[in-house]
């Protein structure tokens, strides 16, 4: 069976699945059936050392025409032990990350485990939640929300380029992929190394109404929260993040 060619993650559902709607359509690029495999952050599969990857590989079924293969499984980007695990299985790896603005993203992903039923405390507890967990060693930093530890962007891209050359990632604005689908997808082939989709068509894609507006004093917690990890992400990227910041 052919490795995995290509892995797109990120910060959030919405413009991960996006970038996924799209590349599906490509003739040359190879999904499985199944949206967000959850393989290389699956500890159960790795827990006896490597494993021979046979019902990973299973998902797929390329053909002839199909040059590459790849997935798409948001949360990769997030835990520390799944860039280890990708490199050890292919170091040649191709990874795609969609980040969105951090402050948005957390009431997102409020929004979406309250709109899916999983959560029913307010968006002001899940923070304080999170935070109390953050604030204490004794707790398990990995595990309860994680609508604010997603968001620190500058922190995961570190530790992916701990193993994964720059060259070999690539890393898209959620913002500019919902205004200029076209253009940013036309980047990801690039990267990729096939030809560029043409004629799409704009897609809203896993988009939850929401109950409220976010409240000012929440916002503005938020702000504060991401200030310094944003402030990093710009000097790591070159981006400009002002709008992230104001």
């Amino acid at each position: 069976m052919r490795r995995v060619d290509f892995l797109i993650c990120g910060a959030q559902k919405c413009g991960t699945t996006a970038l996924d709607f799209y590349l599906r359509q490509h003739p040359l690029l190879c999904f499985p059936s199944k949206k967000e495999l959850h393989y290389f952050d699956d500890d159960a599969a790795f827990a006896g050392g490597i494993p021979d990857h046979a019902a990973y590989h299973a998902w797929f079924a390329p053909e002839a025409r199909h040059r590459l293969l790849g997935e798409t499984t948001p949360i990769y980007l997030y835990k520390p032990e799944v860039m280890p695990r990708i490199q050890a299985y292919n170091p040649d790896m191709r990874l795609v990350a969609v980040l969105r603005d951090p402050v948005h993203r957390a009431y997102s992903h409020w929004n979406m485990f309250r709109a899916r039923g999983e959560s029913r405390v307010s968006f002001r507890e899940a923070l304080e939640r999170e935070l109390a967990m953050m604030a204490s060693p004794s707790k398990d930093g990995a595990s309860g929300y994680t609508c604010l530890r997603r968001g620190l962007y500058a922190e995961q891209l570190t530790r992916l380029w701990q193993h994964f050359p720059r060259e070999q990632t690539l890393i898209l604005r959620h913002e500019r992929l919902l205004a200029q689908p076209e253009a940013v997808v036309a980047r990801v082939c690039d990267f990729l190394g096939v030809p560029r989709l043409q004629g799409i068509t704009p897609q809203r894609v896993h988009a939850y109404p929401y109950p409220e507006p976010m409240a000012e004093t929440e916002y503005r917690l938020l702000r504060d929260f991401f200030r310094k990890d944003t402030e990093r992400l710009q000097t790591l990227l070159g981006w400009d993040c002002s709008a992230w910041l104001a």
